[in-house]
């Protein structure tokens, strides 16, 4: 279940969509302080096996970098399987009886039209934060992307082939406690959430494939961030803004060491008023868009 454990929190944070146009470029922004150097790119976590998203300036910043720092490095099938045994399946409590009946029958119908293996059944034996990954990345798997091909799989890869060291800035039971310790009201939030979201999924994903590869930091803050931080208020402070404020620290103090860093995380993360580079503004650290 690799696949689908984090997707859906990295649909909140990290824009899941499929870009398919060889003439992406996607944003990239640069700090500097001294002899340190470090590059924030946004990525994506899904791709087809065919996209195209690089380009001169950002090749440039990956040959220049000596270490890539991406959101997960521990992110293998044996790890993910048993934390999701760990903390995403509850056969105990069914999900359909912690659901009103109205809401039970749309998830369902939602499970059916996902191509979700084994529909309801599946989901109902999930804690409500794995079900709304699950009924998320289903439909995406079944239309062919793959994540393995994300450009954070594709960025460590390379990074890997050139003998540079590949970091992560969390671990995967971190990101997966922070869906897992909600409080079970807010879980069911989040999955009432992707349940209502899901009708919108296809206009969304095409407005996403354009804001991001044409680096439109403003679309992908209006269409990944705005409707998270206006109806889950919650769920936005901890899936986003403390992870970015975590993040922006962790650059300041990287800025005391010498060397060029590539630090790549889900497009999200750098857009909007509470994006890692409006938390490093206020640690007095200005990022320049290359």
């Amino acid at each position: 279940m690799k696949p689908s454990l984090t997707l859906r929190l990295l649909a909140c944070l990290a824009l899941l969509f499929a870009c398919t146009s060889a003439l992406a470029n996607p944003a990239l922004w640069v700090v500097k302080k001294a002899d340190a150097t470090i590059y924030l790119f946004g990525t994506v976590h899904l791709l087809p096996n065919d996209a195209s998203w690089h380009y001169p300036a950002l090749d440039r910043a990956l040959s220049d970098s000596q270490t890539l720092y991406i959101e997960l490095v521990d992110d293998d099938a044996a790890n993910m399987a048993a934390l999701v045994l760990r903390h995403g399946m509850d056969p105990t409590h069914p999900l359909s009886t912690q659901l009103g009946e109205a809401d039970a029958q749309r998830l369902r119908i939602l499970a059916n039209k996902a191509g979700v293996p084994g529909g309801m059944q599946t989901l109902d034996m999930m804690r409500p934060w794995l079900a709304a990954l699950t009924l998320t990345v289903s439909p995406l798997l079944k239309a062919g992307l793959d994540p393995e091909h994300g450009v954070d799989k594709q960025l460590k890869a390379q990074a890997s082939a050139a003998g540079k060291p590949v970091l992560g800035l969390e671990t995967a039971e971190q990101q997966i406690r922070l869906l897992a310790d909600m409080p079970r009201s807010v879980e069911l939030d989040f999955l009432r959430s992707t349940m209502r979201e899901a009708a919108d999924d296809s206009a969304k994903l095409t407005e996403l494939i354009d804001a991001w590869k044409s680096g439109d930091v403003d679309a992908i803050a209006r269409i990944g961030n705005d409707d998270m931080r206006r109806r889950e208020p919650k769920l936005y402070q901890l899936l986003l803004v403390q992870r970015n404020e975590a993040w922006a620290t962790r650059i300041a103090t990287m800025l005391q060491q010498p060397g060029t860093v590539f630090i790549a995380v889900g497009a999200a993360h750098l857009a909007g008023p509470d994006s890692v580079l409006v938390q490093l503004r206020q640690l007095g650290i200005e990022a320049v868009r290359e």
